[in-house]
C-alpha cells in the first residue's frame, strides 16, 4: 500500500500553515480544546517559532508560526473552514463543551449548510472550525 495520493500528485505529506500573533493561545485551542497532538514544534528558527499539530499524525497536519516581531493578522472571512467530521455526536459534543468551558462558544456560520449537523467555533485568530456530525454527507444516529 502506497501513502502516495495519486500519480498525478505524487504528495506523501499535506501541512496547512498559517502565522498568528497568539501561537500559544491558538496551540492551547487545538491540543487542548480541540484534541489535536502535537508532532513537532521550533523555536527562533529565522526568528519563527512554531508548532505542528497531527491529523493525527505528520502526514495530515497543521502548523502555525509566529515571528518574533508579530502582528495581527487580519482574520479571514467567516466561510473560510476546517472541517473535523465526527460520526459519533456524544464525542463532538465532549469536544464542544471542552471548548466552550475554554470560553469559546459556537458562531452563527455563514453558510446555513454547517448548522445542520455541525457547530462552529473561533479560534482565537478569527480563524472557523467546523465540528461535523456526519460522514460523507450522511448525518449518524
Amino acid at each position: 500500500m502506497s501513502n502516495v495520493w495519486s500519480d498525478k500528485l505524487p504528495v506523501v505529506q499535506f501541512r496547512i500553515a498559517r502565522p498568528t500573533n497568539r501561537l500559544q493561545k491558538v496551540v492551547e485551542f487545538y491540543r487542548d480544546g480541540l484534541g489535536l497532538r502535537v508532532v513537532g514544534h521550533f523555536e527562533n528558527h529565522n526568528g519563527y517559532d512554531g508548532v505542528m499539530l497531527g491529523l493525527p499524525d505528520t502526514a495530515y497536519h497543521l502548523e502555525f508560526t509566529q515571528h518574533m516581531d508579530a502582528v495581527p493578522c487580519p482574520p479571514p472571512s467567516e466561510d473560510n473552514l476546517l472541517v473535523f467530521y465526527m460520526p459519533d455526536l456524544e464525542t463532538r459534543d465532549l469536544v464542544v463543551n471542552r471548548l466552550h468551558g475554554m470560553g469559546y462558544d459556537e458562531v452563527e456560520p455563514e453558510n446555513p449548510y454547517w448548522k445542520n449537523a455541525g457547530v462552529t467555533i473561533e479560534d482565537p485568530d478569527g480563524w472557523r472550525i467546523v465540528l461535523q456530525n456526519s460522514y460523507f454527507g450522511k448525518k449518524q444516529d
